[in-house]
């Protein structure tokens, strides 16, 4: 079993260092390198969700099966897009996994991807992901920027379309302390599959991930690892 795993915004695919070693050898993990960072950082950031889908889907297509699909806040986002985009072509996914995120049609306006940069590099910091004194560093601060407003401005400016959505069972997770959650709305992610529909709220906050790493993997491994 394959899981790829999609990152939040502004994160990279080191961000899953920690889970990729706790599932192996039973789940061999595949994390996703978004444009405009670390290895992949001469490349332009992308900045639309829907053109950012479009190129990742080919690419998930060709790993060898079967796979499950993860995402993370922004990364939630995407691996539901790529979902939806591989079922129409008979690659359906074991299962969804989907991660501090509100469900894809619940709307909440923001545009702090426009903010003046001290401004919006608070709101960045107050998920809790990033240690805030990182961006004291020029050098450093110069180098996040780009990705960080990118991921936000696509983020942001996402917009669902309706159409079909997946067949694959769904299992969503959400801190129980979010700042920028609420729990029904996570649960809003059940209208979008037409498989089976699970929700599992942890202590912590949008970043819960990494104090619950143990009860997170053997949340996952019990979905995998029961399928043929």
């Amino acid at each position: 079993m394959r899981l790829i795993a999609f990152p939040h915004a502004g994160g990279s695919a080191s961000a899953y260092r920690s889970l990729s070693a706790a599932l192996s050898p039973t789940v061999e993990v595949h994390t996703v390198q978004y444009p405009g960072r670390q290895d992949r950082m001469g490349e332009p950031v992308v900045d639309d969700l829907h053109v950012l889908t479009e190129q990742l889907v080919d690419v998930v297509a060709a790993l060898p099966k079967p796979f499950a699909l993860f995402g993370h806040s922004m990364g939630a986002i995407v691996a539901f897009e790529v979902a939806r985009r591989l079922e129409t072509r008979g690659l359906v996914p074991a299962v969804l996994f989907v991660s501090a995120r509100r469900g894809p049609d619940v709307r909440k306006d923001t545009s702090h991807h426009l903010a003046e940069d001290d401004t919006f590099l608070k709101e960045v910091s107050r998920l809790g992901g990033t240690d805030a004194s990182i961006f004291d560093d020029p050098d450093i601060r110069a180098l996040a920027l780009p990705a960080l407003r990118g991921d936000y401005k696509a983020v942001e400016t996402y917009r669902y379309r309706p159409g079909s959505d997946v067949s694959c069972p769904l299992v969503a997770f959400t801190g129980d302390a979010d700042p920028v959650l609420e729990v029904p709305d996570v649960e809003n992610w059940r209208e979008h599959t037409t498989g089976s529909f699970e929700m599992e709220v942890f202590e912590g906050g949008h970043f819960f991930l990494d104090a619950n790493l143990d009860a997170v993997v053997a949340r996952i491994l019990g979905k995998l690892t029961v399928s043929p």
